[in-house]
């Protein structure tokens, strides 16, 4: 039995790391193969998941000698933290190791939305030569609306400042008198929504964020704003936000995450035909320097966590 599972990718040298100390198994496909993956667990002292791979209570009753999570990432949604609690199972986020990635991911995507003419390669090469249709807007004081202002917010907020962007927050778990709030204006969720020309979602997944932006938000949104989501699918009301895409009463959106992940052909039906809109496979927070990045400091917690509880 290893000690222990790699369900999901993880850069090459940090698993060597691992793999150097401790009997390990790296099997990114057993994300895919639950069977395996439970039958893997059974003797295993840590797991190491991404955010596809559900760390449930179920799976826990099959890692009974469990003593650590290590999360490549830093959502939790897909981990039962009752259930570690409960069995005292400690849980590894990659703190701070993916924020660079994905505050530059939300930057490029708000930029591209603004300016509109990124998707013409086509229509140039065939010589339509559409310039009269593509003159779209720019960054320079506008306002960039961010829900939530931890710690990828705040790399968002830095760079968007470079281009000159007018920065706003809505987060009720800041106080008001946080040092954060010095070159950031604090705002109502209602008045942010509906003063931002960007809305860029930095909140978890709860009972309370779910279909946060609804029909109803998106509708008190101008009708030019953009809006991006990295943070978690159930956040936005899909529906209705392709619904205000189609009507051309949002300017645009990029979508990270989904509510059915991995998007499937059906869910996904919702968005055709939508050029107003980027999306992509969850992987804002995954570039290669990122990928490095998140797996060294996984390892590291995994290693130091195994190695205390020896």
């Amino acid at each position: 039995m290893a000690e222990v599972v790699i369900s999901e990718f993880m850069d090459e040298a940090a698993v060597g790391m691992i793999s150097a100390r401790h009997d390990t198994v790296y099997d990114p496909g057993l994300v895919d193969r639950p069977n395996d993956l439970a039958a893997a667990v059974k003797g295993a002292r840590a797991i190491v998941v991404r955010n596809r791979t559900k760390v449930t209570a179920a799976l826990l009753d099959q890692a009974e000698t469990l003593v650590c999570v290590g999360r490549l990432g830093v959502g939790l949604d897909n981990i039962d933290l009752a259930a570690c609690r409960a069995r005292d199972v400690a849980v590894y986020p990659a703190t701070g190791a993916n924020d660079v990635a994905v505050a530059e991911y939300v930057l490029t995507t708000a930029l591209s939305l603004l300016r509109g003419s990124y998707a013409s390669s086509a229509a140039v090469a065939s010589g339509a030569w559409p310039r009269g249709a593509l003159m779209g807007g720019e960054g320079m004081d506008k306002r960039l609306g961010l829900v939530g202002y931890g710690a990828i917010a705040r790399q968002v907020a830095k760079r968007a400042r470079v281009f000159g962007f007018e920065i706003a927050a809505f987060d009720p778990f800041l106080a008001a008198d946080d040092a954060a709030w010095a070159d950031c204006r604090r705002m109502e969720l209602a008045e942010l929504l509906a003063t931002s020309d960007v809305v860029s979602l930095h909140v978890p997944l709860t009972d309370q964020t779910r279909h946060m932006i609804d029909a109803a938000a998106i509708a008190s949104m101008k009708d030019t704003a953009i809006l991006i989501n990295t943070a978690r699918g159930g956040v936005v009301d899909e529906a209705a936000l392709a619904d205000a895409l189609t009507a051309k009463t949002l300017g645009g959106a990029a979508l990270d995450v989904f509510e059915t992940e991995p998007l499937t052909a059906e869910a996904g039906a919702k968005f055709a035909g939508l050029s107003n809109l980027i999306l992509t496979p969850h992987i804002a927070g995954v570039t290669v320097e990122s990928n490095v990045r998140v797996s060294r400091v996984t390892a590291e917690n995994v290693l130091n966590h195994l190695e205390k509880s020896a």
